[in-house]
């Protein structure tokens, strides 16, 4: 934890971090509390730092991936996504995918960034050797557990997977873009991220298999919501608070 201290220092700017900055930057001139840039550019650090020379199928450092997503959270922000989503969920968006893939715990989270920080990258994180989990059971579970801010990190972190689909092996991209129409789209469409919904189905189209068992009519994750009627109450109040 040398580096807790000195970080600031040694921060180096790199395409990804200027992108999600320069957005962020726009991004607080418009809205009433500001995201905080200090805070901001130290998880963008220990992003690269703890990601390292791991790498995308795009040949793209792996660390390039949460920047982005984070980058298109702050885009919506004000937007499709309320306006006290700001540096908390941005912070976890960089982080969404340390505790799963890098050396960087919970507890050291918790020491830099605080427990709520801590808590939602938890919630982001697939236990794959403890228990074989999905992106949809992660959505799901989040959903049933009524945290929709951390739910919307895991929408972005969909969007992105989309965008950069074309580098994944083909059954992969039949698994995402299936998974997507299944279950990300109806719930980005009962969340009312209408932006979001569209470039989902867009993506999904330009993408999709020639042999699939689902189609865009398919609303299977909404039959959640017939269990569980009081959610919408329950996302009101979260959205008007």
């Amino acid at each position: 934890m040398e580096d807790i201290n000195c970080w600031e220092e040694k921060f180096e700017l790199c395409q990804y971090s200027d992108q999600l900055l320069n957005i962020i930057s726009e991004l607080n001139k418009r809205i009433k509390i500001p995201v905080n840039v200090k805070t901001i550019k130290k998880a963008c650090y220990y992003a690269r730092m703890y990601h390292g020379e791991q790498t995308r199928k795009s040949k793209e450092p792996y660390y390039s991936h949460p920047l982005m997503v984070a980058y298109l959270f702050a885009s919506y922000v004000g937007k499709d996504i309320p306006q006290y989503y700001t540096t908390y969920l941005i912070v976890i968006a960089i982080l969404h995918d340390c505790l799963e893939d890098t050396k960087f715990t919970y507890e050291m989270i918790v020491k830099i960034f605080g427990e709520r920080v801590a808590i939602g990258v938890q919630d982001l994180t697939r236990l794959k050797h403890v228990i074989k989990t999905t992106a949809a059971d992660t959505l799901n579970s989040l959903f049933l557990q009524c945290k929709f801010d951390i739910l919307h990190v895991k929408v972005f972190d969909r969007l992105h997977n989309l965008q950069s689909i074309s580098f994944m092996p083909l059954e992969k991209q039949k698994k995402i873009i299936e998974e997507t129409i299944s279950h990300f789209i109806p719930m980005t469409s009962y969340l009312n991220l209408y932006d979001i919904t569209q470039e989902l189905v867009r993506l999904c189209k330009k993408n999709f298999p020639t042999q699939s068992p689902h189609s865009f009519e398919d609303n299977s994750a909404l039959s959640l919501l017939s269990v569980f009627p009081n959610l919408q109450n329950e996302i009101d109040r979260i959205r008007n608070r």
